[in-house]
């Protein structure tokens, strides 16, 4: 059986050496390591990941806590974190937390268990000032869809506000003066920040705010059909609809079309998100671009620089949304 006391034998170095190898330090020649690592061909040895974690005092896991595990947005963030540290040899457990304070932190607590070197976050419902204790006391923490102050070079976030005063915008300026609003929950400071940035777009066109005119989901679909059945029984008559996210707005469509309103001729909708369904829906959805496989791509490399000391990164840690404009809007100009 192959060991690492035999490679440093056929490689005719020290066991330290061939540590530092197998811990891809920098500290060993290039002529060394090629010693190394062709001694270990040689005698098919393969390091054990348990032994390796106890001599660097790394595990080269990283997890990530995320609200769902299901739908297209959060596979987006999750493939590309697990791209950008496999590049660098690292792995990712995952888990849930369902935007629940206790299984958040039931989640957190598992990962930390797992002796992850650092925790990636999109959570809604821990406080700030849980994440920042946890930063400082347990293990390094980088959040990603919320900017928590004194913490901003450890998160990666979006402009929601904006994005939500850019759907609304986008269809007051083709000539819609009657917008409903499906928002997210508005619990959620993305929710929140998505629906002011939807009655700024009112103020700011002279356009007044009715409550009528606005539902709750929960960025479901089924809460999509739910809301426009409320607003279809409880609002005045509306042209324009902006919904939250690009589910809520499918689920939407789809009761629309059940009381015989026709996209968009009858109502032009804006969703948010552009996942990948908003192209092959008919007619195809406009929606503000949360760039999200960017943003857990970023998140990553924030991990590799504080974690493993990995230079010359680009790094951006905020975003701004922008439209996509598609034909689920009509020009009423």
């Amino acid at each position: 059986m192959a060991t690492i006391y035999k490679v440093a034998e056929l490689a005719g170095v020290s066991l330290a050496t061939v540590s530092r190898v197998m811990n891809n330090s920098d500290k060993v020649a290039a002529k060394t390591r090629q010693k190394v690592e062709a001694a270990m061909t040689q005698l098919g040895y393969r390091p054990n990941s348990i032994a390796q974690s106890l001599a660097s005092n790394r595990s080269n896991s990283v997890g990530i806590l995320v609200p769902e595990l299901h739908g297209p947005f959060f596979g987006y963030m999750l493939s590309n974190i697990e791209l950008e540290l496999r590049k660098a040899g690292k792995h990712v457990i995952i888990t849930a937390g369902h935007s629940d304070a206790e299984r958040e932190r039931e989640g957190i607590e598992f990962l930390v268990s797992r002796r992850c070197d650092a925790l990636i976050l999109f959570v809604f419902a821990i406080s700030n000032e849980h994440i920042k204790t946890l930063r400082e006391s347990a293990v390094p923490v980088v959040v990603i869809g919320r900017l928590i102050p004194g913490m901003e070079d450890d998160c990666v976030s979006l402009n929601n506000e904006m994005g939500g005063y850019i759907a609304a915008k986008s269809l007051i300026e083709s000539g819609h003066r009657e917008l409903a609003c499906i928002t997210g929950p508005l619990w959620k400071s993305d929710g929140q920040k998505r629906f002011s940035g939807y009655k700024r777009a009112l103020k700011e066109y002279g356009l007044a705010f009715d409550q009528r005119m606005v539902a709750e989901g929960d960025y479901e679909e089924l809460s999509g059909r739910n809301a426009m059945e409320q607003l279809l029984q409880e609002a005045p008559p509306f042209t324009g609809l902006v919904c939250g996210n690009d589910e809520m707005a499918a689920g939407a469509i789809e009761i629309a079309r059940m009381h015989g309103i026709a996209i968009p001729e009858d109502l032009s909708v804006v969703g948010f998100d552009n996942v990948f369904f908003t192209r092959y829906m008919h007619p195809q959805l406009s929606t503000i671009d949360y760039p999200i496989d960017k943003m857990g791509q970023m998140a990553a490399r924030c991990v590799l620089r504080d974690v493993y000391g990995a230079t010359d990164l680009d790094i951006q840690h905020r975003f701004e949304p922008s439209l996509v404009r598609r034909a689920s809007i009509l020009e009423r100009i």
